[in-house]
């Protein structure tokens, strides 16, 4: 018996599949990365069999996925009314995640908010979405479509499972790895120039503590303007227009140029969100007392965490806010940055050593205005002379300061005759009465246009008087328009009647000339380019809104588009975003975890990128005077994050 026994299980075993396994069966895409777009499509049914085509009852689709990148991707489907597809990116690169994406980001518009982040990015656990593409219903599905521009060193994503569900299934990490290290970086992959000890970090610390720093290359006077030239002194920052160039003149009388950076704060990259959501996504966390708002006294931890702070904690010790705040300025010294741009610390801009700039408060800008606000409301102006008057006072005798941003990318441009409709759908108010009232002599296109634009036209006289009354020392920025290329002349003039300073952000390779040549000519008015940055993949964060190769190329990139930029006769200043990078678990609001900053996680900055930014500083006053030509040299690998090709190369 025994031998028959053993018989049949030699027999049974020869008869198996060879190499039998139970783990899910998983469809790969190997980008190319000499093509310019490059995916694949996958038959739903291949990976998930059973699931319905028709998805209106359903309010997630739940994706289980790996990539070996953390660079960007648009995941669509294909449905009986064509491809729909938005851009997603990951907190996990090299491990398996699932991520649930609310199915109303493929079937409606974004909901209404103050500017454009804000309205397109979407924040979710283990990775965040930006929205775009076509919209409509979800009937017919059939297929999923992966693909990426530019892919950078031939990456690959695996897909496991698709599911459907009614209700949010949350999202989760499913490695055993933790995601990210003790000091906040990328736990799942090696770089150059990566941490492995905190011995080894001291080290680095320590030697740049014992640099010592002068402002001596750039000819820099007190407040950081060029000594080669001195006009008139007014004891505060104004514009003026030289030979035919556009010019800060700083309180001392010397021509300025702002070269500037954002979100300057120690350790600011952005707070790891919501930290008990996220399984095994921590290897350890920041002690309580260096926690973001965590309560004094009790000692309870908060859902948020700052691996910046503790970094800088782990460096100084408990006086790490003073000390790590001197040492900014010692840093913008050496790189010859003169300029505290946007959205940056009041502990930093407050000590009174670099210029910087600031965004008003209290003008009644609202989210479900798409930015814009109800100047229609009878306490409107009151409300922001009471709020502009008591913030105003702060600084307004303050030669450090130059002046103030009104607003940051509203996202009604060229939404108008949208957000007429949102006015008029919405409830009883009283721009909706006023609007209400203006279509009753013609309702069309072009006068929902009108309507909006003369309520702008209210909203930023209202800003001008107020700005005026209580703090006639500092200039009007403007605000930082999303992309002035959308301004049609009327917004131009409109800008000319209130600002000092035509400002707008842009992401891309350089500003386009001929769309600032446009708006020199109809505004008359000088420009700040108030955000721009380049980053790549290899520290396991998104590449920001304008990726390139390397992080040799970020500094490559940034002479580049800075020289450009500053050829031009009527640019005045720049704000490079930003000081540190974002968390790389996505920073509160929106998601985002840009590898975009001076400075990582373990406060060390980037060697090629601070570099690049001396080299350039030392020339602009030469290019800015048409006396040196920029440099032409453009970087590696170089693309945007708009629109991408309608083209499959699979």
């Amino acid at each position: 018996m025994k031998n028959i026994l053993s018989t049949i299980l030699v027999i049974l075993a020869l008869l198996a599949p060879a190499g039998c396994d139970t783990s899910p069966r998983t469809f790969k895409i190997k980008f190319d990365s000499s093509k310019e777009m490059s995916g694949q499509k996958f038959a739903i049914r291949d990976i998930s069999p059973g699931l319905p085509t028709d998805w209106d009852e359903y309010n997630y689709v739940v994706i289980e996925f790996k990539s070996t990148t953390p660079q960007r991707f648009q995941l669509g489907f294909t449905t009986d009314d064509g491809y729909n597809e938005l851009r997603v990116m990951t907190y996990v690169a090299n491990g398996w995640n699932k991520l649930a994406i609310p199915l109303k980001f493929y079937r409606e518009l974004p909901d209404a908010n103050v500017d454009l982040a804000a309205t397109f990015n979407q924040p979710r656990y283990t990775g965040w979405i930006n929205l775009g593409g076509r919209r409509g219903p979800l009937h017919g599905v059939d297929s999923i479509g992966i693909r990426m521009r530019v892919p950078i060193g031939n990456p690959e994503i695996e897909i496991r499972s698709i599911a459907l569900a009614v209700d949010d299934p949350g999202d989760q990490y499913l490695g055993d790895i933790p995601a990210v290290d003790e000091f906040g970086q990328w736990n799942l992959g090696d770089y150059e120039g990566k941490v492995y000890s905190l011995e080894q970090l001291k080290k680095e610390w320590e030697a740049e503590d014992k640099e010592i720093v002068s402002t001596a290359d750039y000819n820099y006077s007190t407040y950081g303007g060029y000594r080669q030239k001195q006009v008139e002194a007014t004891g505060f920052f104004r514009t003026e227009k030289i030979d035919g160039r556009w010019w800060l003149v700083d309180p001392e009388g010397y021509l300025f140029l702002s070269v500037g950076i954002d979100c300057v704060s120690p350790g600011g990259g952005g707070n790891a969100k919501e930290i008990d959501k996220r399984r095994n996504m921590y290897k350890e966390l920041p002690p309580d007392e260096i926690r973001p708002n965590a309560r004094s006294g009790g000692g309870n931890r908060t859902n948020d965490a700052s691996f910046g702070q503790w970094n800088l904690y782990r460096r100084y010790g408990e006086d790490y806010r003073a000390k790590s705040n001197e040492l900014v300025i010692k840093r913008m010294d050496k790189w010859g940055l003169n300029t505290i741009a946007n959205w940056s610390s009041a502990a930093v801009y407050g000590l009174n050593k670099k210029a910087f700039m600031l965004q008003l408060r209290g003008v009644g800008i609202e989210r479900g205005l798409m930015g814009l606000s109800d100047v229609y409301a009878v306490d409107f102006a009151a409300k922001m002379d009471s709020s502009m008057g008591s913030y105003l006072s702060q600084n307004k005798d303050n030669p450090w300061l130059i002046g103030y941003f009104v607003g940051n990318e509203p996202a009604w441009l060229d939404q108008e005759e949208r957000l007429c409709g949102l006015i008029l759908e919405g409830g009883d108010r009283p721009i909706k009465a006023a609007l209400t009232a203006f279509l009753k002599d013609g309702d069309s296109p072009e006068r929902r246009k009108q309507f909006i634009h003369d309520t702008f036209r209210i909203f930023l006289r209202t800003v001008k008087e107020t700005l005026r009354r209580y703090d006639a020392n500092h200039l009007n920025l403007g605000i930082r328009f999303g992309n002035i290329g959308e301004l049609d002349e009327e917004l131009l003039r409109i800008c000319k009647e209130s600002f000092d300073v035509l400002s707008f952000n842009c992401y891309d390779l350089c500003p386009n000339r001929e769309m600032m040549d446009r708006a020199l000519q109809i505004a008359d008015l000088p420009m700040i380019i108030g955000e721009y940055h380049f980053g790549t993949v290899d520290r396991g964060m998104a590449q920001s809104l304008w990726q390139v190769g390397s992080q040799q190329e970020r500094g490559v990139a940034y002479r580049y588009y800075t020289e450009t930029a500053y050829a031009h006769p009527g640019l005045i200043g720049t704000g490079y975003f930003q000081w540190c990078d974002q968390d790389l678990t996505g920073r509160r609001n929106d998601g985002e975890n840009y590898n975009c900053g001076l400075i990582d996680v373990t406060d060390r900055p980037y060697k090629h990128q601070v570099e690049a930014m001396m080299e350039t500083a030392r020339r602009l006053y030469a290019i800015h005077t048409g006396e040196l030509a920029p440099i032409v040299q453009q970087p590696d690998r170089a693309r945007g994050h708009g629109s991408v090709p309608d083209l499959w190369n699979e």
